[in-house]
């Protein structure tokens, strides 16, 4: 489970000045839940993530993942904990062009034993569907396709929540709905699913969207008009 309890974020801007991001958030995410994070620039949307991730910690508050203080721990053991627990796809993040699929889907695992890496490598490109190009190279693939090769390099130690920050944004339509087809069927199959997004046909594959303004959230509810049913609801 995900919790923020009252969650504030600055930024310090020179020595007597400091930007607030976030303003007192409080946040409950449940296992197994798919949920969108909306708001225009500026409004904190960025900053959230990147304490979701445990980028970041909080300068106020506290930020629970699965009943651990993560704003407790030291630098070297919250890394240690993220790559357990989350996968983040970073929206500036992108695919070395000169090694194959595999290669840039083990990255993560870049000091594990050759076999051990490989053999989850291929696990997780089997997850996003990508099975039998684990030997292509990024400028053979289409755009699905590659940011397909960035959520397997985030599943590579499969970790039961994926984070990814504007996941449809540099894709055209057809892309943005296997992108987000793909999402939903990863949340099918148990795993926490967290997105930012401008877009609000991306947000309505979310059982939740919350909006934030100027760092405070807005509103946290059920999409109007969801492009996927909530998982009690779906045929089995």
């Amino acid at each position: 489970m995900i919790e923020l309890q009252g969650v504030s974020k600055a930024y310090r801007t020179t020595e007597r000045a400091t930007v607030a991001a976030l303003h007192d958030v409080d946040l409950t995410i449940a296992d197994g839940e798919m949920v969108a994070v909306m708001g225009p620039s500026g409004s904190g949307t960025s900053t959230l993530m990147n304490i979701l991730s445990c980028l970041d910690v909080p300068s106020g508050g506290r930020y629970l993942l699965d009943g651990t203080d993560v704003g407790r721990m030291s630098k070297r053991r919250r890394t240690k904990f993220r790559g357990t627990k989350i996968g983040f796809v970073f929206q500036s993040f992108s695919l070395i062009s000169d090694v194959n699929v595999r290669r840039n889907v083990e990255l993560p695992m870049l000091y594990t034993r050759k076999r051990v890496r490989r053999a989850r490598a291929m696990v997780a490109l089997e997850r996003v569907g990508l099975f039998g190009h684990h030997d292509d190279m990024p400028i053979e693939l289409f755009e699905a396709q590659r940011q397909k090769v960035l959520i397997a390099r985030a599943l590579i130690n499969d970790p039961p929540v994926l984070l990814d920050d504007e996941p449809t944004g540099d894709l055209d339509a057809d892309s943005s709905r296997e992108i987000m087809e793909l999402f939903a069927q990863l949340n099918e199959n148990g795993r926490t699913i967290v997105y930012s997004t401008h877009s609000e046909e991306t947000a309505g594959y979310a059982h939740r969207v919350i909006r934030l303004h100027e760092g405070r959230i807005i509103s946290d509810e059920s999409g109007k008009h969801p492009l996927r049913k909530p998982p009690h609801l779906r045929a089995v």
